[in-house]
């Protein structure tokens, strides 16, 4: 099952809503299950950069089925993950990108959020993905 437009649009205005309520500019990138681009939405004054940075955050969280915070943390030099980045043409290993997970516990795709601090990104994107869906995807056994 893939995320929705209309699933995609409740999550970038809930996304925009509280970007808003933080008082700044974001881009919003939503993909489906397989990484490709949904929805995006680029709030006025948003900066140009982070245009690439929101859409490949979304595709590093639906990769890899978990926060690119995560992520980001298993990278760190002597980390387990330490490069990982530099593969599938590039990916983002700071906050701000979140998988989006059904009622049934599938992933049906990814949010990504860059404008701001990677604090400001990650809240922004929790609440596009909890609008729509799940964060966390359940436990499996072939997952670290």
């Amino acid at each position: 099952m893939h995320v929705t437009i209309e699933q995609a649009d409740t999550a970038i205005r809930a996304a925009r809503d509280k970007a808003v309520e933080l008082g700044t500019q974001m881009c919003i990138a939503v993909v489906d299950s397989g990484g490709n681009l949904k929805a995006f939405y680029r709030m006025d004054d948003a900066w140009v950069g982070s245009i690439d940075i929101a859409q490949k955050k979304a595709k590093t969280a639906v990769f890899f089925g978990m926060k690119t915070g995560q992520i980001g943390q298993l990278s760190q030099p002597g980390g387990s993950l330490y490069g990982i980045e530099h593969s599938n043409d590039g990916l983002i290993t700071f906050p701000g990108g979140i998988p989006i997970v059904d009622a049934d516990g599938v992933m049906s795709g990814a949010i990504g959020v860059s404008g701001s601090t990677v604090e400001n990104d990650d809240a922004v994107a929790e609440a596009g993905a909890k609008a729509i869906g799940k964060t966390e995807l359940p436990a499996h056994p072939w997952r670290t």
